[in-house]
Protein backbone atom coordinates (compact mmCIF):
# COMPACT_ATOMS: atom_id res chain seq x y z
CA UNK A 1 0.00 0.00 0.00
CA UNK A 2 1.64 3.09 -0.89
CA UNK A 3 0.64 6.79 -1.05
CA UNK A 4 -1.50 6.86 2.33
CA UNK A 5 -1.85 9.54 4.89
CA UNK A 6 -3.32 13.65 4.16
CA UNK A 7 -2.91 13.75 0.64
CA UNK A 8 -3.38 10.23 -0.16
CA UNK A 9 -5.65 7.47 0.52
CA UNK A 10 -7.96 8.71 3.80
CA UNK A 11 -8.17 7.04 7.20
CA UNK A 12 -11.06 5.33 6.22
CA UNK A 13 -9.33 2.97 4.40
CA UNK A 14 -6.08 2.98 6.19
CA UNK A 15 -8.28 2.03 9.18
CA UNK A 16 -9.91 -1.00 6.80
CA UNK A 17 -6.08 -1.74 5.44
CA UNK A 18 -4.96 -2.10 9.64
CA UNK A 19 -7.90 -4.31 10.39
CA UNK A 20 -7.21 -6.92 7.36
CA UNK A 21 -3.81 -6.76 8.41
CA UNK A 22 -4.59 -7.86 11.33
CA UNK A 23 -6.52 -10.66 10.44
CA UNK A 24 -3.54 -12.22 8.37
CA UNK A 25 -0.96 -14.45 9.41
CA UNK A 26 2.62 -12.11 9.93
CA UNK A 27 5.14 -12.71 6.50
CA UNK A 28 7.73 -10.99 5.03
CA UNK A 29 4.76 -9.24 2.80
CA UNK A 30 2.64 -7.87 5.45
CA UNK A 31 6.23 -6.48 7.16
CA UNK A 32 6.26 -4.40 4.56
CA UNK A 33 3.08 -2.55 4.67
CA UNK A 34 3.79 -1.77 8.48
CA UNK A 35 5.67 1.29 7.25
CA UNK A 36 2.02 2.66 5.98
CA UNK A 37 -0.05 2.42 9.72
CA UNK A 38 1.53 5.95 11.19
CA UNK A 39 -0.48 6.79 14.37
CA UNK A 40 -1.11 9.90 12.94
CA UNK A 41 -3.37 8.94 10.03
CA UNK A 42 -5.51 6.18 11.91
CA UNK A 43 -8.45 6.65 13.64
CA UNK A 44 -8.00 5.35 17.42
CA UNK A 45 -10.02 1.80 16.49
CA UNK A 46 -7.44 1.52 13.33
CA UNK A 47 -4.63 2.43 15.64
CA UNK A 48 -5.53 -0.35 18.37
CA UNK A 49 -5.64 -2.35 14.97
CA UNK A 50 -2.04 -1.24 13.79
CA UNK A 51 -0.66 -1.64 17.53
CA UNK A 52 -1.86 -5.91 17.21
CA UNK A 53 -0.89 -5.77 13.68
CA UNK A 54 2.67 -4.55 14.85
CA UNK A 55 2.70 -7.42 18.17
CA UNK A 56 1.75 -10.06 15.87
CA UNK A 57 5.11 -9.01 13.60
CA UNK A 58 6.74 -8.91 16.77
CA UNK A 59 5.74 -12.40 17.66
CA UNK A 60 6.48 -13.49 14.07
CA UNK A 61 10.51 -11.79 14.63
CA UNK A 62 10.78 -13.42 17.77
CA UNK A 63 9.63 -17.13 15.84
CA UNK A 64 12.45 -16.40 13.79
CA UNK A 65 14.87 -15.40 16.42
CA UNK A 66 13.93 -19.03 18.43
CA UNK A 67 14.55 -20.77 15.12
CA UNK A 68 17.94 -18.92 14.62
CA UNK A 69 18.92 -19.75 18.70
CA UNK A 70 17.91 -23.51 18.70
CA UNK A 71 20.48 -23.88 15.38
CA UNK A 72 22.73 -22.31 17.56
CA UNK A 73 21.97 -24.49 20.91
CA UNK A 74 22.18 -27.69 19.01
CA UNK A 75 25.91 -26.43 17.23
CA UNK A 76 26.54 -26.59 20.81
CA UNK A 77 25.65 -30.18 21.23
CA UNK A 78 27.82 -32.25 19.05
CA UNK A 79 31.79 -32.33 19.51
CA UNK A 80 33.81 -31.49 16.43
CA UNK A 81 37.22 -32.51 17.89
CA UNK A 82 39.41 -34.62 19.64
CA UNK A 83 40.89 -34.36 23.05
CA UNK A 84 43.81 -33.27 21.47
CA UNK A 85 42.61 -30.67 19.67
CA UNK A 86 40.64 -29.51 16.80
CA UNK A 87 41.21 -31.65 13.59
CA UNK A 88 42.92 -30.58 10.95
CA UNK A 89 40.91 -28.34 8.82
CA UNK A 90 38.41 -28.39 11.49
CA UNK A 91 35.98 -25.38 10.57
CA UNK A 92 37.03 -23.04 13.52
CA UNK A 93 33.23 -21.47 13.90
CA UNK A 94 32.36 -25.29 15.06
CA UNK A 95 35.02 -25.93 17.13
CA UNK A 96 33.79 -22.97 19.55
CA UNK A 97 30.35 -22.82 19.34
CA UNK A 98 30.61 -26.48 20.36
CA UNK A 99 33.47 -27.94 21.76
CA UNK A 100 34.51 -24.97 24.11
CA UNK A 101 30.69 -24.29 24.01
CA UNK A 102 30.88 -20.42 24.14
CA UNK A 103 27.16 -20.37 22.31
CA UNK A 104 25.97 -18.05 25.35
CA UNK A 105 29.10 -15.37 25.65
CA UNK A 106 28.53 -15.00 21.89
CA UNK A 107 24.61 -14.75 22.00
CA UNK A 108 24.82 -12.17 25.15
CA UNK A 109 27.57 -10.43 22.98
CA UNK A 110 25.27 -10.38 19.63
CA UNK A 111 22.09 -9.11 21.42
CA UNK A 112 23.84 -7.18 24.09
CA UNK A 113 22.27 -9.70 26.93
CA UNK A 114 23.56 -10.86 30.29
CA UNK A 115 24.93 -13.99 30.12
CA UNK A 116 22.01 -16.01 32.19
CA UNK A 117 19.66 -14.11 29.40
CA UNK A 118 21.36 -15.38 26.66
CA UNK A 119 21.38 -18.83 28.18
CA UNK A 120 17.75 -18.39 29.33
CA UNK A 121 16.84 -17.77 25.58
CA UNK A 122 19.08 -20.63 23.91
CA UNK A 123 17.14 -22.39 26.17
CA UNK A 124 14.24 -21.76 25.91
CA UNK A 125 14.72 -21.88 21.79
CA UNK A 126 16.10 -25.26 22.60
CA UNK A 127 12.87 -26.24 24.44
CA UNK A 128 10.37 -24.79 22.08
CA UNK A 129 11.92 -25.88 18.63
CA UNK A 130 12.84 -29.81 20.16
CA UNK A 131 9.25 -30.40 22.09
CA UNK A 132 6.60 -27.44 21.30
CA UNK A 133 6.47 -27.08 17.18
CA UNK A 134 2.73 -26.11 17.74
CA UNK A 135 3.35 -23.05 20.56
CA UNK A 136 5.95 -22.09 18.21
CA UNK A 137 3.73 -22.03 15.11
CA UNK A 138 1.66 -20.16 17.11
CA UNK A 139 3.93 -17.83 18.03
CA UNK A 140 5.22 -17.65 14.25
CA UNK A 141 1.74 -16.63 12.98
CA UNK A 142 1.35 -13.48 15.77
CA UNK A 143 -1.39 -15.71 17.24
CA UNK A 144 0.76 -15.85 20.78
CA UNK A 145 3.01 -13.75 22.43
CA UNK A 146 6.95 -14.60 23.36
CA UNK A 147 6.08 -14.52 26.97
CA UNK A 148 3.31 -17.03 26.55
CA UNK A 149 5.72 -19.50 24.53
CA UNK A 150 8.50 -19.17 26.83
CA UNK A 151 5.89 -20.46 29.73
CA UNK A 152 5.24 -23.18 27.83
CA UNK A 153 8.89 -23.99 27.48
CA UNK A 154 9.75 -23.06 30.87
CA UNK A 155 6.94 -25.15 33.02
CA UNK A 156 6.82 -28.28 30.46
CA UNK A 157 10.67 -28.99 30.83
CA UNK A 158 10.90 -31.32 33.97
CA UNK A 159 7.78 -33.50 31.97
CA UNK A 160 9.54 -36.01 29.52
CA UNK A 161 8.38 -35.65 25.65
CA UNK A 162 5.16 -37.22 25.42
CA UNK A 163 3.99 -36.01 28.34
CA UNK A 164 4.94 -32.12 27.34
CA UNK A 165 2.90 -32.66 24.33
CA UNK A 166 0.01 -33.62 26.03
CA UNK A 167 0.18 -30.31 27.98
CA UNK A 168 0.57 -28.40 24.68
CA UNK A 169 -2.59 -30.08 23.08
CA UNK A 170 -4.62 -29.57 25.83
CA UNK A 171 -3.59 -25.69 25.75
CA UNK A 172 -3.29 -24.73 22.22
CA UNK A 173 -7.07 -23.85 21.54
CA UNK A 174 -7.16 -21.71 24.41
CA UNK A 175 -3.78 -19.72 24.57
CA UNK A 176 -5.00 -17.03 21.43
CA UNK A 177 -7.35 -15.57 23.51
CA UNK A 178 -5.71 -15.75 26.51
CA UNK A 179 -3.12 -12.69 28.44
CA UNK A 180 0.01 -14.47 29.64
CA UNK A 181 -0.65 -14.74 33.17
CA UNK A 182 -3.41 -16.66 32.27
CA UNK A 183 -1.51 -18.76 30.32
CA UNK A 184 0.77 -19.23 32.90
CA UNK A 185 -1.81 -20.32 35.45
CA UNK A 186 -3.38 -22.39 32.95
CA UNK A 187 -0.02 -24.82 31.83
CA UNK A 188 0.54 -24.92 35.87
CA UNK A 189 -2.26 -26.66 36.24
CA UNK A 190 -2.68 -28.86 33.49
CA UNK A 191 1.21 -29.44 34.47
CA UNK A 192 -0.02 -30.76 38.05
CA UNK A 193 -2.58 -32.96 36.41
CA UNK A 194 -0.76 -34.90 34.02
CA UNK A 195 2.17 -35.35 36.35
CA UNK A 196 1.12 -35.16 40.45
CA UNK A 197 3.36 -37.38 41.60
CA UNK A 198 6.47 -35.03 40.05
CA UNK A 199 4.67 -32.09 41.13
CA UNK A 200 5.06 -33.32 44.66
CA UNK A 201 8.69 -34.46 44.25
CA UNK A 202 9.57 -31.37 42.93
CA UNK A 203 7.68 -29.78 45.65
CA UNK A 204 9.27 -30.87 48.38
CA UNK A 205 12.39 -30.29 47.12
CA UNK A 206 11.88 -26.87 46.56
CA UNK A 207 10.64 -26.77 50.32
CA UNK A 208 14.45 -27.88 51.36
CA UNK A 209 15.69 -24.67 49.36
CA UNK A 210 13.27 -22.48 51.38
CA UNK A 211 15.12 -18.78 52.65
CA UNK A 212 14.94 -15.46 53.77
CA UNK A 213 15.57 -12.93 51.26
CA UNK A 214 16.57 -9.06 51.92
CA UNK A 215 17.86 -6.54 49.25
CA UNK A 216 18.55 -3.17 49.45
CA UNK A 217 16.59 -0.89 47.70
CA UNK A 218 16.61 3.26 47.01
CA UNK A 219 15.82 5.94 49.20
CA UNK A 220 16.81 4.24 52.39
CA UNK A 221 14.46 1.23 51.80
CA UNK A 222 14.90 -2.79 51.74
CA UNK A 223 12.90 -5.43 50.39
CA UNK A 224 12.54 -8.17 52.77
CA UNK A 225 10.56 -11.31 52.30
CA UNK A 226 10.75 -15.31 52.27
CA UNK A 227 10.84 -18.39 50.02
CA UNK A 228 8.25 -20.93 51.40
CA UNK A 229 5.87 -23.01 50.45
CA UNK A 230 2.91 -21.28 48.93
CA UNK A 231 0.63 -22.57 51.42
CA UNK A 232 2.18 -20.87 54.56
CA UNK A 233 2.96 -17.73 52.91
CA UNK A 234 -0.88 -17.54 51.92
CA UNK A 235 -1.60 -18.04 55.79
CA UNK A 236 0.88 -15.49 57.20
CA UNK A 237 -0.34 -13.02 54.36
CA UNK A 238 -4.24 -13.38 56.07
CA UNK A 239 -2.77 -13.20 59.63
CA UNK A 240 -1.04 -9.57 58.69
CA UNK A 241 -4.77 -8.90 56.89
CA UNK A 242 -6.26 -9.61 59.27
CA UNK A 243 -4.07 -7.46 62.40
CA UNK A 244 -4.18 -4.67 60.04
CA UNK A 245 -7.76 -4.33 60.34
CA UNK A 246 -7.25 -3.97 64.30
CA UNK A 247 -5.31 -0.29 63.43
CA UNK A 248 -8.29 1.25 62.69
CA UNK A 249 -8.37 4.81 60.16
CA UNK A 250 -5.25 6.17 61.77
CA UNK A 251 -4.52 7.55 58.16
CA UNK A 252 -2.32 5.26 56.93
CA UNK A 253 -3.06 3.67 53.61
CA UNK A 254 -3.10 -0.27 53.45
CA UNK A 255 -0.23 -1.11 52.04
CA UNK A 256 1.12 0.93 55.04
CA UNK A 257 -0.53 -1.15 57.64
CA UNK A 258 0.45 -4.20 56.07
CA UNK A 259 4.20 -3.08 55.85
CA UNK A 260 3.67 -2.35 59.72
CA UNK A 261 1.61 -5.12 60.55
CA UNK A 262 4.01 -7.43 59.42
CA UNK A 263 7.16 -5.97 61.31
CA UNK A 264 4.91 -5.68 64.38
CA UNK A 265 3.98 -9.40 64.95
CA UNK A 266 7.60 -10.16 64.16
CA UNK A 267 9.68 -7.73 65.77
CA UNK A 268 7.93 -6.26 68.49
CA UNK A 269 6.98 -9.22 70.71
CA UNK A 270 10.56 -10.12 70.59
CA UNK A 271 11.55 -7.05 71.88
CA UNK A 272 9.51 -7.36 74.83
CA UNK A 273 7.52 -4.60 74.20
CA UNK A 274 3.77 -4.85 75.72
CA UNK A 275 1.99 -5.13 71.91
CA UNK A 276 -1.60 -5.47 72.89
CA UNK A 277 -2.98 -7.30 69.57
CA UNK A 278 -5.70 -5.31 67.42
CA UNK A 279 -8.91 -7.49 67.72
CA UNK A 280 -9.37 -9.06 64.69
CA UNK A 281 -10.79 -11.86 62.75
CA UNK A 282 -9.28 -15.30 62.43
CA UNK A 283 -7.34 -15.65 59.42
CA UNK A 284 -9.17 -17.54 56.30
CA UNK A 285 -7.22 -19.41 53.54
CA UNK A 286 -9.32 -20.13 50.35
CA UNK A 287 -8.38 -23.28 48.77
CA UNK A 288 -10.85 -24.93 45.87
CA UNK A 289 -10.30 -29.03 45.13
CA UNK A 290 -12.53 -31.66 44.11
CA UNK A 291 -13.47 -33.95 46.35
CA UNK A 292 -11.71 -37.40 44.79
CA UNK A 293 -8.82 -34.79 45.86
CA UNK A 294 -9.31 -34.47 48.96
CA UNK A 295 -10.29 -37.70 49.64
CA UNK A 296 -6.99 -38.84 48.10
CA UNK A 297 -8.74 -40.78 45.28
CA UNK A 298 -7.38 -38.84 42.46
CA UNK A 299 -4.25 -36.49 43.25
CA UNK A 300 -4.22 -34.35 40.66
CA UNK A 301 -4.08 -30.33 41.91
CA UNK A 302 -6.04 -27.87 43.99
CA UNK A 303 -6.53 -23.49 43.50
CA UNK A 304 -4.66 -22.04 46.12
CA UNK A 305 -6.90 -18.46 46.03
CA UNK A 306 -3.98 -15.79 45.25
CA UNK A 307 -1.56 -18.05 43.72
CA UNK A 308 -2.77 -21.23 41.42
CA UNK A 309 -2.28 -24.56 41.27
CA UNK A 310 -0.60 -26.66 44.49
CA UNK A 311 -0.18 -30.10 45.15
CA UNK A 312 -3.05 -32.54 46.30
CA UNK A 313 -0.46 -33.08 49.39
CA UNK A 314 -0.51 -29.14 49.53
CA UNK A 315 -4.06 -29.23 49.40
CA UNK A 316 -4.39 -32.00 52.17
CA UNK A 317 -2.40 -30.15 54.53
CA UNK A 318 -4.53 -27.33 54.30
CA UNK A 319 -7.59 -28.99 54.84
CA UNK A 320 -6.96 -31.66 57.79
CA UNK A 321 -4.97 -28.98 59.39
CA UNK A 322 -6.94 -27.80 63.19
CA UNK A 323 -9.46 -25.56 63.54
CA UNK A 324 -10.33 -25.56 59.00
CA UNK A 325 -13.70 -25.30 57.61
CA UNK A 326 -14.85 -26.52 54.85
CA UNK A 327 -17.46 -24.88 52.62
CA UNK A 328 -19.22 -26.96 49.67
CA UNK A 329 -19.64 -26.09 46.60
CA UNK A 330 -21.08 -27.63 43.47
CA UNK A 331 -19.63 -27.54 40.05
CA UNK A 332 -20.65 -28.36 36.68
CA UNK A 333 -19.28 -31.31 35.35
CA UNK A 334 -18.77 -30.17 31.92
CA UNK A 335 -17.62 -26.58 32.46
CA UNK A 336 -16.16 -26.75 35.74
CA UNK A 337 -18.28 -23.52 36.64
CA UNK A 338 -19.35 -23.14 40.14
CA UNK A 339 -23.42 -23.31 40.47
CA UNK A 340 -25.90 -22.68 42.83
CA UNK A 341 -28.59 -17.11 46.53
CA UNK A 342 -31.38 -13.25 47.83
CA UNK A 343 -31.66 -12.05 44.22
CA UNK A 344 -33.61 -8.60 45.36
CA UNK A 345 -31.09 -6.95 47.51
CA UNK A 346 -28.23 -4.71 45.68
CA UNK A 347 -25.82 -6.65 48.70
CA UNK A 348 -24.63 -9.95 47.74
CA UNK A 349 -25.23 -12.01 50.63
CA UNK A 350 -22.25 -13.76 52.14
CA UNK A 351 -22.83 -16.97 50.18
CA UNK A 352 -23.54 -15.32 46.68
CA UNK A 353 -19.96 -13.11 47.93
CA UNK A 354 -17.96 -16.70 48.39
CA UNK A 355 -19.20 -18.36 45.42
CA UNK A 356 -18.43 -15.37 43.15
CA UNK A 357 -14.80 -14.99 44.49
CA UNK A 358 -14.64 -18.63 44.26
CA UNK A 359 -15.45 -19.23 40.96
CA UNK A 360 -13.88 -16.27 39.12
CA UNK A 361 -11.05 -15.98 41.66
CA UNK A 362 -9.57 -12.95 39.51
CA UNK A 363 -10.66 -9.60 38.62
CA UNK A 364 -12.77 -10.01 35.71
CA UNK A 365 -10.67 -7.59 33.25
CA UNK A 366 -9.14 -9.76 30.78
CA UNK A 367 -5.72 -8.50 31.44
CA UNK A 368 -5.75 -8.02 35.08
CA UNK A 369 -5.27 -11.02 37.92
CA UNK A 370 -5.66 -8.77 41.13
CA UNK A 371 -7.63 -11.40 43.77
CA UNK A 372 -10.98 -11.49 43.47
CA UNK A 373 -11.13 -11.03 46.93
CA UNK A 374 -9.67 -7.84 46.81
CA UNK A 375 -12.07 -7.14 44.33
CA UNK A 376 -15.57 -5.19 44.24
CA UNK A 377 -18.68 -7.40 43.53
CA UNK A 378 -20.14 -5.55 40.32
CA UNK A 379 -23.34 -6.20 38.92
CA UNK A 380 -23.07 -6.77 35.35
CA UNK A 381 -26.41 -6.07 34.51
CA UNK A 382 -26.95 -2.79 36.53
CA UNK A 383 -29.00 -3.35 39.74
CA UNK A 384 -32.65 -1.54 39.65
CA UNK A 385 -32.84 0.18 42.68
CA UNK A 386 -36.24 1.40 41.98
CA UNK A 387 -37.84 -1.76 41.24
CA UNK A 388 -35.19 -4.26 41.89
CA UNK A 389 -37.99 -7.13 40.64
CA UNK A 390 -37.63 -5.89 37.33
CA UNK A 391 -33.67 -6.69 36.32
CA UNK A 392 -30.25 -6.70 37.57
CA UNK A 393 -30.62 -9.59 39.90
CA UNK A 394 -27.63 -10.18 42.82
CA UNK A 395 -27.04 -13.91 41.61
CA UNK A 396 -23.94 -15.44 40.92
CA UNK A 397 -24.82 -15.37 37.23
CA UNK A 398 -25.32 -11.44 37.16
CA UNK A 399 -21.85 -10.79 39.33
CA UNK A 400 -18.55 -10.64 38.29
CA UNK A 401 -15.50 -9.45 40.95
CA UNK A 402 -13.37 -5.81 39.49
CA UNK A 403 -11.02 -4.69 41.05
CA UNK A 404 -11.82 -0.79 41.80
CA UNK A 405 -10.03 0.67 38.55
CA UNK A 406 -11.76 -1.56 36.18
CA UNK A 407 -14.93 -0.87 38.27
CA UNK A 408 -14.56 2.81 37.97
CA UNK A 409 -13.68 1.70 33.98
CA UNK A 410 -17.16 -0.11 33.31
CA UNK A 411 -19.31 2.04 35.53
CA UNK A 412 -18.40 5.63 34.85
CA UNK A 413 -16.46 5.29 31.13
CA UNK A 414 -18.93 5.50 28.52
CA UNK A 415 -17.40 3.51 26.12
CA UNK A 416 -16.38 0.63 27.82
CA UNK A 417 -19.24 -1.94 28.22
CA UNK A 418 -19.67 -5.71 29.18
CA UNK A 419 -21.46 -8.43 29.09
CA UNK A 420 -21.08 -12.31 31.05
CA UNK A 421 -22.50 -15.69 29.45
CA UNK A 422 -23.71 -17.34 32.40
CA UNK A 423 -23.04 -20.67 30.60
CA UNK A 424 -19.31 -20.32 30.13
CA UNK A 425 -18.45 -17.91 32.88
CA UNK A 426 -16.92 -15.86 29.95
CA UNK A 427 -16.87 -12.27 30.30
CA UNK A 428 -16.96 -10.24 26.89
CA UNK A 429 -15.51 -6.64 27.43
CA UNK A 430 -16.33 -3.90 24.33
CA UNK A 431 -13.71 -1.14 24.09
CA UNK A 432 -14.73 2.87 22.87
CA UNK A 433 -12.74 1.60 20.00
CA UNK A 434 -15.57 -1.06 19.13
CA UNK A 435 -12.61 -4.16 19.97
CA UNK A 436 -13.98 -6.89 21.68
CA UNK A 437 -12.11 -8.89 24.32
CA UNK A 438 -13.00 -12.45 26.41
CA UNK A 439 -11.83 -13.29 29.79
CA UNK A 440 -12.39 -17.02 30.66
CA UNK A 441 -12.81 -17.12 34.18
CA UNK A 442 -10.01 -20.74 35.69
CA UNK A 443 -12.51 -23.82 35.97
CA UNK A 444 -12.29 -26.49 38.75
CA UNK A 445 -11.17 -28.80 35.79
CA UNK A 446 -9.22 -27.33 33.19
Amino acid sequence: MSEVGQGGVGSESLDAWAALLREQAPSAETAASLDDLKGEWLSPRGRIDALAVVERHLAWLQAKQVELLAAISDHTEVPTSSADGPAVGADMDAVFLGEWDCAVEEVACALKLANSTAAQRLETARLLSGRHPVTLGLLADGEISYQQARVVAEQCAVLAVDVAGEVERALVERMPQQAAGQTRAAVRRQVHRVDPAGAEARHHERVRERKLLSYPQEDGMALFGAVLPAQRAAVMEQVVEAYVVGYGDDGRSLDQKRADALYDLVVEPRNGAALEAPSRAAAVVHVTVPLDVLMGLDDGPGELKGYGPVTAGQVREIAFAGGTVWRRLLVQPASGLLVKTDPLTYKPTAEAARHVVARDQYCAFPSCRMPASRCDLDHVRPFDHARPERGGPTTPENLQPLCRRHHRLKTHHPGWRVGRDARTGNAVWTAPTGHTYINTPPVCRE
